[in-house]
């Protein structure tokens, strides 16, 4: 049985508990008690958010949807109102956002919504069982909460792997006191695409979950895996990686990439063979055109909405100023190209020139390419295999930006620290958390615990030999002392990241590996707070 069938059946299970039914399941087998998603001091932190009164409605219709990506490229999806990338929604910082899921999947398929990177109320949160029971098949949810920190968010499921699907789109949360002036805005959304065209999610991680030592090794099955220098791999019996563009002499995969790797994210790049990189829902050979005026000063608010790949982003001929990440100002510096990992985001402000000019999302340390165009002028479009040389020029990661002085966490002593690390390999896809895979039956069992008021450091440690996009979920903490402020962070292969974030909204909320596999795998756990 696939991890969403599986998974599909026990939320349904639940039933369509009640607000009170579900905040005794999440709480009752706990010790100390926790806050749960629907207490009263998840409604009084609802109280104290700054809202305008106005309120912003929508329907979200989850269905099976066939999508045009371009190029005579269509595939089978799952689609918000059967279009990926869904349609963006935007409003004023303070607005409340009321969207009603309406889930038409098929069969007994259970899905939710997941407002990514926006500190709202724990009930809305969309984490089937963890904060809400799962929207069956058949059945609507409205999703009720105010959106106070402008920024650059997304929306996506929180059920299985249906990240990977086309079920995601913008969320814009416009500040009415922006203090950036530029002329124009072009959301830009990224995405590693397989499902309807080489296979579906569910399908990847039924294979990924074999793990290397579950793969077809033909006749030679030692350690040097038919000749072939695997990165990371060793004897197969440690943290094995691979990934690349194709798979050794005698090795079976579909979907397992193998020898992928990438100086920037400190080796192994990725799992999955993805036959497309998307910007906009297009493939290279069919872009997504931008037209403007030479001048223009236009706001780029890049978002990777990605199962399983960074993207190295640049723009032909231009350079890039970083305004803001996460959706969290930073002080402005300049680049050439910047790098994205899955749930990260980048608002860019770029002058655009006289010309036609490829954005280029190259995938990194994949030997692939999603691709768009800005045209300002007339001129011939760059061939699609096209790499500017800005990709190869000054590359910025988050490490190297620094908080704006107003979202600078103030100076404070540290409550507690929680170790969190980072656990598992490719040998048999075991990816968890301190060792131990999360269970989505007990989402509560042994969660990370906080308490309101406190100044909490989280210190990832990363024992594997791959990075980690790092997201928890209702927060942003800060890299540092000094660093930027995000809700998603990479984490090198062999390394620590030292982030501090101010425990001001309770309830129970996930951090985990925003590489959809290694999420689903177990790479997940709860940051609770005590009651």
């Amino acid at each position: 049985m696939n991890s969403i069938d599986r998974r599909s059946l026990l939320l349904a299970g639940l039933g369509a508990a009640g607000a009170g039914a579900l905040a005794a399941c999440t709480t009752s087998t706990a010790t100390p008690a926790l806050v749960g998603p629907s207490s009263s001091a998840v409604a009084a932190a609802e109280k104290r958010r700054a809202g305008t009164g106005r309120q912003h409605k929508v329907t979200l219709t989850a269905a099976p949807a066939t999508t045009d990506l371009g190029g005579g490229v269509k595939a089978k999806t799952w689609a918000f109102d059967g279009r990926t990338p869904g349609k963006e929604i935007r409003l004023s910082a303070g607005d409340t956002l009321a969207a009603e899921l309406a889930n038409q999947l098929p069969g007994k398929t259970a899905t939710s919504i997941h407002w990514h990177g926006i500190a709202l109320r724990n009930d809305m949160d969309g984490v089937p069982p963890a904060t809400q029971t799962a929207v069956r098949a058949g059945s609507t949810f409205t999703y009720r909460f105010i959106a106070d920190a402008p920024g650059t968010y997304f929306f996506h499921p929180h059920v299985g792997v249906q990240l990977d699907r086309g079920l995601y789109a913008p969320l814009i949360v416009e500040d009415p006191r922006e203090p950036l002036t530029y002329d124009d805005e072009w959301v830009i959304v990224l995405d590693d695409w397989v499902d309807g065209v080489t296979g579906t999610p569910d399908e990847v991680f039924a294979e990924l979950k074999q793990g290397m030592a579950g793969m077809d090794m033909g006749g030679d099955s030692g350690s040097g895996m038919g000749g072939h220098d695997m990165h990371g791999m060793g004897d197969m019996n440690g943290d094995a990686s691979p990934s690349a563009s194709g798979s050794p002499d005698g090795m079976s995969s579909t979907f397992m990439l193998m020898g992928a790797d990438s100086d920037l994210l400190g080796g192994d790049a990725g799992d999955v063979k993805y036959p497309y990189h998307l910007v906009n829902g297009r493939v290279p050979a069919d872009p997504d055109v931008y037209r403007g005026k030479p001048g223009t000063k236009v706001r780029l608010r890049i978002i990777n909405a990605g199962g399983d790949t960074a993207y190295r982003v640049a723009l032909g001929g231009h350079r890039l100023t970083i305004t803001h990440t996460d959706g969290f100002p930073v002080q402005h510096q300049q680049t050439d190209a910047v790098l994205v990992g899955m749930g990260e985001r980048y608002d860019v402000l770029v002058t655009l020139q006289d010309g036609v000019f490829p954005l280029v999302a190259l995938a990194e340390g994949k030997n692939a390419i999603g691709r768009a165009l800005v045209r300002t002028g007339s001129g011939s479009a760059p061939a699609a295999i096209a790499r500017p040389k800005e990709l190869d020029g000054a590359v910025m990661t988050a490490s190297r930006l620094r908080a704006a002085d107003d979202v600078r966490l103030k100076s404070a002593k540290t409550d507690v620290t929680h170790q969190v690390r980072l656990t598992g390999g490719m040998t048999h896809y075991d990816w968890a958390i301190n060792g131990k895979p999360f269970d989505m039956a007990s989402p509560d069992a042994d969660p990370i615990l906080i308490e309101e008021g406190q100044r909490v450091r989280l210190d990832f440690v990363n024992d594997t030999t791959m990075w980690h996009p790092m997201h928890l979920h209702g927060h942003t903490y800060q890299l540092g002392g000094s660093g930027p402020r995000k809700d998603t962070a990479i984490v090198l292969p062999k390394k620590k990241l030292s982030v501090f974030f101010d425990a001001d909204n309770p309830g129970q909320w996930m951090l985990h590996c925003h590489n959809a596999y290694h999420g689903e795998a177990g790479m997940m756990t709860l940051v609770a707070y005590s009651a």
